[in-house]
């Protein structure tokens, strides 16, 4: 990449967007416009991480200033409110997906990222899915858990329709860094908390798969997506290596002391349904030069271990 990149993030204070923004902080080669709710929030994480040149703005700003780069990473990722609000998803996908389509007709050369899901394959994930899985959804029953894999899907489709302008849709599986919302009821946010609190964490028998993608390898990823820049293209996230739960349970165990029970009646959050193996085998991205460094236990265990130290936590 040559000269400056000017690149809006909307949803800047988001889990995914802050990654992005620690990575390319201090990088001379791009300018962020970062937009959110509460700019004053983003510009003190900004300022937590010591400081850097970004420009902060009221999501509603968005799109008075010219960019060469925007990154959507609006959208509901914890589970509780995406269990308790499954139908705003729709309005909230399509509203600031159609607001930045607009904005790329003053500004066609741009490209668009947007974070989509690995749920826009629908609701089987009995195995990893691959370059031939369909979408399946349960059309004459649908649930409320499948909202947000249509909502996505739907935006999907509409990008690949508009073959004219530079739009990518990245699937996030898993995805996990230290800059988590611990309040968010998910796996990982539950196991740094038992390990805080010195508690029990109560889990299920299933022996699920997922698949973090370390934080640098997801920034690393979008690198390999803005160097092209001119494609339309839908690429799936994945890591070097995938995780079963039990494996990650142990690694926790032997590395931060975690306490875990396992029984039937453990309560979990499936916001979008159940998902054994939800991963991808799908790694067309490597035509783009994306080769992850890190496995999913490589990335939990780094990242987590920065929450806890940073926290004072010790470990042997």
């Amino acid at each position: 990449m040559t000269g400056s990149l000017r690149v809006a993030i909307l949803g800047a204070t988001s889990h995914i967007a802050k990654g992005l923004i620690a990575a390319w902080l201090n990088d001379p080669r791009r300018i962020m416009h970062l937009y959110a709710r509460s700019p004053e929030l983003a510009g003190a994480f900004v300022a937590g991480l010591g400081g850097g040149q970004v420009e902060l703005f009221p999501v509603e700003a968005f799109g008075a200033e010219p960019f060469d780069v925007v990154v959507n990473c609006i959208g509901i990722s914890d589970p509780g409110k995406l269990r308790d609000q499954a139908a705003t998803i729709f309005a909230l996908t399509e509203t600031w997906d159609n607001r930045v389509i607009k904005s790329l007709e003053r500004w066609p050369e741009a490209l668009y990222l947007n974070f989509s899901s690995g749920a826009a394959y629908g609701t089987d994930f009995s195995k990893a899915v691959d370059a031939s899985t369909p979408a399946c959804f349960r059309l004459n029953c649908l649930a409320s858990s499948e909202f947000y894999g249509i909502a996505k899907l739907h935006a999907e489709a509409k990008h690949r329709a508009l073959q004219s302008l530079n739009i990518v849709d990245l699937r996030v599986f898993s995805y996990f860094s230290r800059f988590i919302d611990l309040s968010t009821r998910f796996l990982l946010s539950d196991i740094i908390v038992a390990i805080q609190s010195g508690t029990e964490l109560v889990t299920t028998p299933s022996n699920i798969v997922r698949d973090y993608v370390h934080p640098d390898d997801l920034a690393a990823l979008v690198d390999c997506c803005i160097k092209a820049r001119r494609l339309n293209e839908v690429y799936d996230v994945y890591s070097a290596k995938p995780a079963a739960k039990f494996e990650i349970l142990e690694a926790f165990v032997a590395r931060f002391g975690l306490q875990y029970r396992v029984t039937d009646d453990a309560v979990t959050v499936d916001a979008t349904g159940s998902k054994d193996h939800y991963y991808s085998r799908n790694h067309r991205a490597e035509t783009l030069g994306y080769t992850p460094c890190q496995t999913s236990l490589d990335a939990l265990m780094g990242e987590a271990g920065a929450i806890l130290v940073k926290q004072g936590q010790q470990f042997t």
